[in-house]
Parts: C-alpha cells; sequence; structure tokens
C-alpha cells in the first residue's frame, strides 16, 4: 500500500471512531447532553465493633473484656483479685460470668495477654462452666495448664499455643499477637481485625531496651498497624501517673549484686511475687555468682518455676537447686531461699516465717531478708506488718523503698505517649487501672492532640460501640465482683459481708427458749449466750437484765396470743438491741433460736 492511500485509510476510520463516540455518549439521554449520566456509589458501612469491660475498669486486678462484631464475641483476659480488708474471710475475687453465659454459642475464644493471677486467675472458674478453647504464648498457657489442673479441668478445655508474631482468626476477627516486655515473659499485646475496623488492646507492658530475657517490645509492628488505621486503642493505665519512663529491670540486677555483697555472712531470704520469672532469674544469676544454694518455698512459688524451668524460661545452672527440707545441711551464708509473700499475704511464706508459724523455716538474727516487689494498693499494711514483725526478730529487712530492689512492669508517661504516637488511634479507651489513673492517661492522649469527644472513660459492666462515625456507650451487661470463699463461689454476697462485719465489730448474743406447743408460754429458758460481746463473767448483770426482758416479751407475746415465729423474733430483736444500746452504745447481732416443746 502505497503512503497516500494509508494516510487516507487512517482519515477514513478516525471519522466513524469519532461518529461512533458521538452516539454512544448521547444515547439514552434525551435533553441531547453529551456526557453520559453516572450513577453515585454509596460506600459500604461498616459494622459497629462492641466492647464490654467484665472487670479491670476503677480497679487493680481482674481482668476481663469482650469483643464483638457481626455476631462473633472474644473475651481478652479472665483475671481475678485479691480481696481487700473489708471482704472477711473471702479468698478470692473473680467477676461476673453472666453475660458471657447468656451468649456462649457467640464466643469464639480466649485470648491471654500475659500469665499474671490478674488476667489468667479467673479461667477455672470460667471454664468450669464453658467450653471454649484457649489461645494464648507458651509461658502463658503452660501456666494456665497448671491451673487447670488444679481443678481438674486440663483434659476438658482445648489450648492453643500462639508465638508472639503469629496471626489467628476466630470467627469474623483476625488477631495478631505483638510481643511487648513485662515482668514475666512471653507477653503480648494485640491488633483485632474486624469488619468494622482494627481494636488494638495493649495488654500490659513496658518499653525495655534491656530486658532480662527475651526481646524487646516489637515497636515495628504497632507502627504498621498504625499505617493501617486503627479504630479504637484500648491501653493499660496502671503506671499513667508516672512521668518519664519505667526503669530497666538491669537496674535490679546492679542492686541486688550490691546486696549479696553486704549480706556475705547471712542467709538470704527474698520475697517476690512467683509469677516473676525474670526476678528469680537475677536472684539465680547472683546466687550462682556469690557460690550460694537456691530453695524456693511456697506453693504458687514451687509451681511457677517448675513450669519456667521445664519451658526453659529459667535458666537453672547445674546442682544450684535445692530442696527446701535440706536447708540445714548448709551453712546460711551459702544459702538463697526465694519465697512468696511480698504482698503480705496472711497465709504466704513469707508471713508465717514472720510470726513463727513456718515449719521449716525459723527466721532471726543471721537472716538478710529482702521484699523485692512495690505493695500493691491497699496492701501497704499488711507489708508494713510483717516488716515490724521480721525486725522485731533481729531480722535485716530491706524492702522498696530502701533500695533498688523492684521496678515496675507497667508504662509511664513517656512510653504511653510513644505507644500513642505509633498506633495513632482513633478513638481511645484508658484500661487497667482505678479512676485516677483512667483520668490521667486520658488527660495524656489529650495532651496529645486527641479530640475528648474521642476520649471514653466507662466502667465495669457498660457496652461501648464503636464505629467509623461515632463511640458511645449504648447499654449495660451483667458484671460486678463474685467472691470465693473456700469450695464456695458465689454464696458470699453484701448481706453475708455485713453480717460478718457486724459480727466483727460487735459481737453476737443469742436468746435460746423452749415454748409450749399449745399456749406459747415459756417452758425452760431464755437462756442467754454471748460471742464477742461483753467477757460474761464480768457483765452478768447486763445478761440477766437481758435475759428478764426475753421472757417477759414471750410471756406478752403467749398472752396476746402470737404465735407467728416472724413476729416474735423481730419484737425480741428490736427491743433487746434497745436495751443494749442504751447500756453499752453497741448493736451486737442478735440471734433468737425458738423451739415449740
Amino acid at each position: 500500500m502505497s503512503a497516500n492511500k494509508w494516510t487516507q485509510n487512517y482519515k477514513l476510520k478516525q471519522s466513524l471512531y469519532s461518529k461512533n463516540k458521538h452516539k454512544q455518549g448521547t444515547r439514552g439521554n434525551f435533553k441531547g447532553n453529551s456526557k453520559p449520566r453516572s450513577r453515585a456509589v454509596e460506600p459500604v458501612k461498616k459494622p459497629p465493633v462492641k466492647i464490654s469491660f467484665l472487670g479491670g475498669l476503677n480497679e487493680i486486678g481482674k481482668n476481663i473484656t469482650v469483643i464483638e462484631c457481626n455476631g462473633d464475641m472474644v473475651i481478652v483476659d479472665c483475671g481475678m483479685a485479691f480481696p481487700d480488708g473489708d471482704m472477711l474471710g473471702v479468698d478470692l475475687v473473680i467477676p461476673d460470668f453472666s453475660y458471657i453465659e447468656q451468649n456462649v454459642d457467640r464466643v469464639r475464644g480466649i485470648v491471654l495477654t500475659h500469665g499474671h493471677e490478674d488476667h489468667i486467675g479467673g479461667l477455672p472458674f470460667l471454664l468450669s462452666k464453658i467450653n471454649v478453647p484457649l489461645y494464648g504464648t507458651p509461658l502463658t498457657l503452660g501456666l494456665v495448664e497448671n491451673k487447670l489442673r488444679e481443678h481438674s479441668l486440663v483434659n476438658k478445655v482445648k489450648l492453643n499455643v500462639v508465638n508472639a508474631g503469629s496471626t489467628i482468626r476466630l470467627g469474623c476477627m483476625e488477631i495478631k499477637f505483638i510481643h511487648v516486655n513485662h515482668s514475666i515473659p512471653d507477653s503480648v499485646a494485640f491488633a483485632i481485625k474486624t469488619p468494622g475496623g482494627t481494636i488494638v488492646h495493649t495488654g500490659d507492658f513496658k518499653i525495655d531496651c534491656t530486658p532480662i530475657s527475651g526481646d524487646t517490645i516489637d515497636l515495628s509492628s504497632f507502627a504498621r498497624v498504625g499505617d493501617e488505621g486503627v479504630l479504637a486503642l484500648l491501653a493499660e493505665s496502671t503506671n499513667a501517673e508516672r512521668a518519664g519512663y519505667t526503669p530497666t529491670e538491669q537496674m535490679v540486677s546492679e542492686s541486688l549484686d550490691n546486696l549479696f555483697k553486704k549480706a556475705e555472712k547471712y542467709r538470704i531470704i527474698i520475697a517476690t511475687f512467683a509469677s516473676n520469672v525474670n526476678r528469680v532469674q537475677q536472684i539465680i544469676n547472683c546466687a550462682e555468682k556469690y557460690g550460694r544454694k537456691v530453695a524456693f518455698s511456697g506453693r504458687s512459688m514451687v509451681n511457677y518455676m517448675d513450669v519456667a524451668s521445664k519451658l526453659g524460661y529459667l535458666n537453672l545452672p547445674k546442682n544450684i537447686l535445692i530442696d527446701i527440707d535440706a536447708l540445714k545441711k548448709y551453712p546460711p551464708e551459702q544459702i538463697v531461699l526465694v519465697t512468696t509473700g511480698s504482698q503480705g499475704e496472711p497465709m504466704s511464706a513469707l508471713s508465717r516465717m514472720a510470726y513463727s508459724d513456718h515449719r521449716k523455716v525459723m527466721v532471726g538474727e543471721g537472716d538478710f531478708i529482702i521484699i523485692s516487689a512495690n505493695p500493691i494498693p491497699g496492701n501497704e499494711k499488711s507489708v508494713g506488718n510483717i516488716v515490724d514483725e521480721l525486725l522485731k526478730r533481729g531480722c535485716k529487712v530491706i524492702y522498696e523503698s530502701m533500695y533498688d530492689v523492684h521496678v515496675s512492669g507497667h508504662a509511664c508517661q513517656e512510653e504511653l505517649k510513644l505507644m500513642h504516637r505509633l498506633v495513632r488511634p482513633k478513638y481511645f479507651i484508658p484500661v487497667h487501672g482505678e479512676q485516677k489513673h483512667l483520668r490521667k492517661h486520658a488527660e495524656l492522649a489529650e495532651f496529645l492532640g486527641m479530640e475528648k469527644k474521642n476520649i471514653c472513660i466507662t466502667d465495669i459492666g457498660k457496652t461501648v460501640e464503636v464505629c467509623d462515625d461515632h463511640m458511645k456507650v449504648t447499654g449495660t451487661v451483667p458484671a460486678g465482683k463474685v467472691f470465693v470463699d473456700g469450695l464456695g463461689v458465689g454464696d458470699v454476697g453484701s448481706i453475708v459481708l455485713r453480717d460478718r462485719k457486724h459480727l466483727g465489730q460487735d459481737g453476737l448474743i443469742i436468746i435460746v427458749a423452749s415454748l409450749d406447743v399449745y399456749d406459747g408460754h415459756v417452758i425452760s429458758g431464755p437462756d442467754i449466750v454471748s460471742r464477742g460481746f461483753v467477757y460474761v463473767r464480768e457483765s452478768e448483770g447486763l445478761l440477766d437484765e437481758v435475759r428478764k426482758l426475753a421472757l417477759s416479751i414471750l410471756e406478752d407475746c403467749a398472752e396476746q396470743n402470737i404465735h407467728e415465729w416472724g413476729v416474735i423474733k423481730n419484737r425480741l430483736r428490736e427491743e433487746i438491741s434497745k436495751l443494749i444500746g442504751q447500756k453499752t452504745r453497741r448493736s451486737p447481732m442478735i440471734l433468737p433460736i425458738l423451739q415449740e416443746v
């Protein structure tokens, strides 16, 4: 083909193409508009994410959070708390699991941040009611398995080991395990990717560039999650009041080394948290350096160390560990005894030593005792009492305020700021702390530029709904404190505690009488029994007045033909209580015991 013909053909094709294009552009447009009509595509609205708090807010411990989206439910942690001074006779405090039990068919699993009691201690009580799979790191699940074995649940629950850096899928949620530093190895945070957006839950963490074991916190993963977009951040607030950074664990190593030098002629006894595996490793390292043997005291300490050593988280030099029964075979200057009781717990090994109630260890002038822990709020008095008792026995006692024998496992303000900057969430909910901690953390977020309307300080029992265009409290769920007393779970409530407190403060008076089954007159009694109210031999006159008044009330009821037990007992309580109040300014519990003969 010649160049001239090729040019003519090209011009013809261009003309046809132009005509066809014009026809397509005007087709169906009755106004003759040359532009085609386009339809506006509405963006797909994302489903909301519901976050319900069953514990861990406005309290220390008992951490448990429920996250829901598209009908699927995931539980983060399941902890317990220790009772305070008003909870007489109570052993443990656990969350109310009613909401989880009511929705067990929607629960896809429980994910665990780490192995401290305030995050795993409630699991046996929950798993005795429901059966759902658990997901956690190797050490965390090793400790959980030990706990479940004690409750005969170990073969009934599926334990799924997940290493930091891995991702699992539970229902519609994808959960990434992110390594963090804490006072126990194998601690993680979670990036929970839901159809409604990503929720980051930090768990307990700090930023330690020189940890005793394991890697430093995986800040790069937090940054990547932040780059992808985070809907809401749930960050711990325990140390939100403290400025600066949390000191490194290496500082404790130096302090322990100096104290071991000072105690060269003494037996060393160190009290710390059983779960603080890194601290025990530091103690073992010092013991090896100074040629001492190590023994463990306290059931929880022995259990934790057994699990940690089997899983490789505790390095035990050859022949350094001895049984507590072998202490007498070695001179005191060759012994280190690691024990529980750093919080002043009444039944702990250190407490029993202080009060000469320990079967295998007697303490005295030859002992150098180190308490390597901060008192949990509320335990200061108990710890102080134990320190006083140990000092009375001639022991040298070192505690946290004197030397650097403890550092926190929780992030201070500068570390919290860094976490916020890396994650860059749209919304923020401070968790894990009392009201003062939560508010201080909220102020910190505001200081970093977050709008106040995007921060939510909430409480247990509340459900917070978060989505692209709002965060708000949308309802409540059953939540509160369930008391464990011996084998009883939940059978001790506020009324029982009130009665126990009443008995402890003012004592008890029991009124025993036998009444005629026909006419209600007194056949024998009334006998008066006093317990914890007054010393009977010195208060016979008062008790005689109580007896005469009780007899008068019973006979009056018989004369008026009153035979209802409730009416008679109420009259006895009211009138005797009035008499005792006038005479003694006390209000003992009054317990009438009546029988018909």
